[in-house]
């Protein structure tokens, strides 16, 4: 009887865990994109493209990563299935950053100034589009894809967040090398 009851406790305490490591649904549920409805399930706490996620990143004094993929990209499906579904990536992702997800084919107007920051800045402008922004809508840090560990020379997705972060405490060189968005300023 004792083995039996142990092993129902074994059973719950390992749906529990289960069921916290693929998490609540993020702020993405409801969307109608493809590549957002894809995201819903993952443990980032993304969220959609709004002015609320400035108001959230100020209210943190956190950085935000913006991530722009498409359904049709095999890079961004790679990344989402390597870095944004490891609990490890997320759990760091969720306590140092609001989170950003954005459909590329659903908004050309903000992918294409993305891109052209990102070129300016001399950063990959390419998909998967990895950005960091301060609550006031400065890009200053990027990349294209970044996998879960360091491939050669590709840097992991924390390396590289940690140089975002790095870099978002030095708001002196934030203001001299980074670019306002223009979809981001206040009216």
């Amino acid at each position: 009887m004792r083995r039996i009851v142990f092993l129902l406790v074994l059973g719950l305490i390992s749906m529990a865990t289960a069921s916290r490591a693929q998490g609540d649904p993020n702020h993405l549920s409801g969307q109608t994109s493809p590549y957002l409805r894809r995201a819903v399930s993952q443990p980032v706490d993304w969220h959609p493209w709004g002015a609320d996620v400035f108001q959230r990143a100020r209210e943190l004094d956190r950085p935000i990563l913006l991530d722009v993929g498409a359904v049709w990209c095999p890079w961004c499906n790679l990344m989402d299935r390597e870095t944004y579904t490891n609990i490890a990536t997320a759990d760091y992702i969720n306590q140092h950053f609001v989170s950003v997800k954005v459909d590329f084919d659903a908004a050309p107007e903000l992918v294409a100034q993305l891109q052209r920051a990102q070129a300016v800045l001399n950063l990959p402008a390419g998909l998967p589009l990895t950005s960091f922004i301060t609550p006031d809508g400065k890009l200053y840090f990027g990349a294209g894809y970044l996998p879960a560990e360091r491939r050669g020379d590709k840097p992991s997705f924390r390396e590289a967040a940690e140089e975002a972060l790095k870099r978002y405490a030095d708001k002196g060189t934030i203001d001299q090398e980074s670019f306002q968005l223009e979809v981001a300023k206040k009216p």
